[in-house]
């Protein structure tokens, strides 16, 4: 590493204070000494001029030149929050600060020299550069009186042109139109090349995505996840941070009113151990969902008691911490826990995990804000049972105070484009349910799907059937409903031509799964509950007459039920339990309950299945006695009558088979109603 630069070696983070924060025990003080240690561990894999990170790991797509690159912008964007949250300021005997403004001036310099050995790729249509170029871009602004005001002008000039290869270059039609926003309105902000056209029309196309009720799809079609919180309410926040007295005050307005109504859903993501729901792609982001929690209050746009939001975002942090993220190299791996790349994408490259950075974002918050002075306040799961439907994605959130978990229940995101795109597929979108504490089977390229909270056909080739294209019917209350038409991993096609109709009902840790099953006389019917998971040993089993379980050690434990429709020959055939090793991103060890059904008979049948996911030990210890309790009957009014375990009792229209009939087009969620938040128990 080229002289003079000469790194400080970070402090081990403060003792807890329970005093401030009894939930977590962590203060700034914590968020700072976590990006220090995070920032010191990428020294050793610097280029010699600072200006590319080049981690161990298998490259991303875009090749190794371009994953250098993204070690540079994705820590600076994080040292950035660091420098500005301290003024630019060191503290006696700790020169961190000044220490990470050399570092990241010295690499600035070199990347955006085009004759120099580090140099970086340009800015061209549709390159992941395009993606790393929004992050210095937010850096520059946010460190501007420290870095950029103290560029030599030739440097300024370069580090300028570098960044107008965004003007008139085409970004992939998705979060990226932010991107060129956010670089173009900082190309504005210092007297350089840009096109305002383009500013406003990357704006104009996210108001095409809205959805209502603070939920935008990432580009068209049905692609809800966290990029909500990381990108498409994130960015719009930050450009008005760069653009100033220049922003429209009428949009910045949309944009703050939209990001408060996310928030108020948002909040209810995290689990009692700060875990945010598995769902969705780039989770390697990790801590990152904390991001949005800190850019409300830095824009005035959070509905969220201060108090609450450091509990929300520091109980995320610490979750991870509390597991060895980072590793004991010091990296973020490609993974949730340890490394798996399963859990990853194409694009996916050593650095790109260091978008957790963006949650640190905090720290431009000033030291006396109340974010950080106001003592912390539970989160909405450790308060009382939640119940929130989300009719935007078709999503239906269920968290229990008892045990702290979280859980989603899927009817409307797959992440497709619009039809007639082919239906592919991915497990962290076609699922039924992902939780807090679980995170869907994913084995590895060639073998067959994971089986968990999904429901299968089975051909003579004995190859399980996908759920395709996801119909949202409606969700409301504690209902969700939609329709699939099952399709193989060979060609997408619907190669069976059944259609499958789905109802959710929640009730405190339950769901009961109805479906309505079309499908060729012959085919088998499987179903199966959630994927447990753990490192020390496979979760224990247990089966019986239409029912199973699994439960690790922690006594974290699922179970599937048969309730209705799993008769066979006058009898229920007993449960089974999947298990499968290095399948899943929570532990080495997996286990998932099923149902089989061995023969359709051709036409349609009505099945009914109790799922239940919880660590409550008034609950697990007795599951087949309490799975034996519930009910769903036929009513005189036509209606299904749903009765869980405790006598809960429900209804559900019978309405499903017009569905089978005549699938009818998908129609936009917002459509559906505004969302609900329930607390307490149910009432049928």
């Amino acid at each position: 590493m080229t002289p003079p630069y000469q790194p400080i070696a970070p402090q081990r983070p403060p003792l807890p204070d329970r005093t401030a924060s009894p939930f977590t025990g962590y203060t700034r003080a914590h968020w700072e000494a976590h990006a220090d240690t995070l920032l010191a561990g990428l020294l050793s894999y610097a280029t010699p001029h600072l200006a590319q990170y080049r981690l161990p790991g298998r490259a991303g797509h875009a090749g190794v030149w371009s994953d250098g690159l993204e070690g540079y912008a994705r820590s600076f964007l994080l040292a950035a929050f660091r420098i500005a949250g301290a003024q630019g300021q060191d503290l006696p005997g700790r020169p961190i600060i000044s220490d990470l403004i050399t570092r990241y001036a010295t690499g600035l310099v070199a990347g955006t020299d085009p004759r120099h050995p580090e140099h970086w790729p340009q800015i061209t249509d549709r390159s992941q550069p395009m993606v790393e170029a929004a992050s210095i871009a937010i850096a520059l602004h946010e460190t501007r009186p420290w870095l950029w005001d103290n560029l030599p002008d030739a440097a300024r000039q370069r580090v300028a042109t570098w960044l107008e290869g965004f003007v008139g270059a085409r970004p992939n039609d998705s979060n990226w139109r932010l991107f060129q926003v956010i670089t173009e309105e900082f190309l504005a902000s210092v007297g350089a090349s840009y096109r305002q056209s383009e500013i406003d029309a990357g704006l104009a196309r996210l108001d095409d995505w809205y959805r209502g009720d603070g939920w935008y799809t990432d580009g068209d079609g049905r692609k809800f996840d966290y990029y909500n919180a990381l990108a498409l309410h994130l960015y719009p926040a930050l450009w008005s941070r760069i653009a100033g007295d220049r922003a429209d005050a009428t949009l910045v307005a949309t944009h703050r009113s939209r990001m408060r109504t996310f928030l108020e859903t948002h909040q209810h993501f995290f689990g009692t151990d700060g875990a945010p729901v598995h769902q969705g792609r780039s989770l390697t982001y990790r801590f990152a969902t904390a991001a949005p929690l800190f850019a409300g209050a830095l824009v005035d746009a959070s509905p969220l008691p201060p108090g609450r939001t450091r509990r929300l975002a520091s109980g995320a942090l610490k979750h991870f911490a509390d597991r060895d993220v980072p590793g004991g190299d010091g990296l973020l791996s490609l993974g949730w826990y340890r490394p798996f790349l399963p859990v990853t994408q194409a694009y996916s490259g050593p650095a790109s995990p260091y978008w957790a950075g963006k949650a640190f974002l905090g720290l431009l918050l000033p030291p006396e804000h109340a974010v950080w002075t106001a003592p912390e306040e539970a989160a909405p799961v450790e308060v009382a049972d939640q119940y929130l439907a989300l009719p935007a994605p078709g999503w239906l959130l269920h968290s229990t105070a008892g045990d702290g978990i979280v859980r989603l229940i899927n009817h409307g995101s797959d992440r497709l484009p619009p039809a007639p795109a082919p239906a592919r597929y991915s497990p962290h979108y076609s699922r039924f349910a992902y939780s807090s504490v679980t995170a869907p089977e994913t084995p590895g390229e060639g073998e067959p799907d994971g089986p968990d909270n999904h429901i299968s056909l089975v051909g003579p080739d004995g190859a399980p059937t996908l759920r395709g294209r996801i119909h949202p019917r409606y969700t409301r209350d504690r209902l969700a409903s939609s329709w699939h038409a099952p399709v193989t991993a060979v060609n997408g096609a619907d190669e069976y031509g059944p259609r499958i109709v789905s109802v959710s009902v929640v009730h405190g840790p339950w769901e009961m799964r109805i479906h309505l099953v079309k499908a060729a006389e012959g085919l088998s019917v499987r179903e199966g509950g959630w994927a447990v998971a753990c490192d020390d040993a496979p979760p224990v089993e247990e089966t019986g007459p239409g029912w199973a379980l699994a439960r690790r050690a922690d006594g974290l434990t699922t179970a599937l039920a048969g309730v209705l429709g799993w008769d066979e020959d006058g009898r229920r055939p007993p449960g089974d339990v999947a298990q499968a090793c290095d399948q899943n991103a929570v532990g080495h060890f997996s286990a998932t309950p099923l149902l089989g059904l061995s023969r359709h008979p051709g036409g349609t049948r009505l099945l009914a299945s109790l799922v239940l996911l919880t660590a409550d030990p008034d609950l697990r210890d007795d599951v087949a006695s309490l799975c034996s309790r519930a009910r769903v009957n036929a009513a005189p009014d036509g209606t299904l009558e749903v009765v869980f375990p405790d006598g809960t009792t429900t209804r559900v229209r019978r309405d499903m088979s017009a569905t089978l009939a005549e699938p009818r087009p998908m129609v936009p969620a917002s459509g559906s109603g505004p969302a609900r938040s329930v607390q307490g128990n149910a009432t049928g």
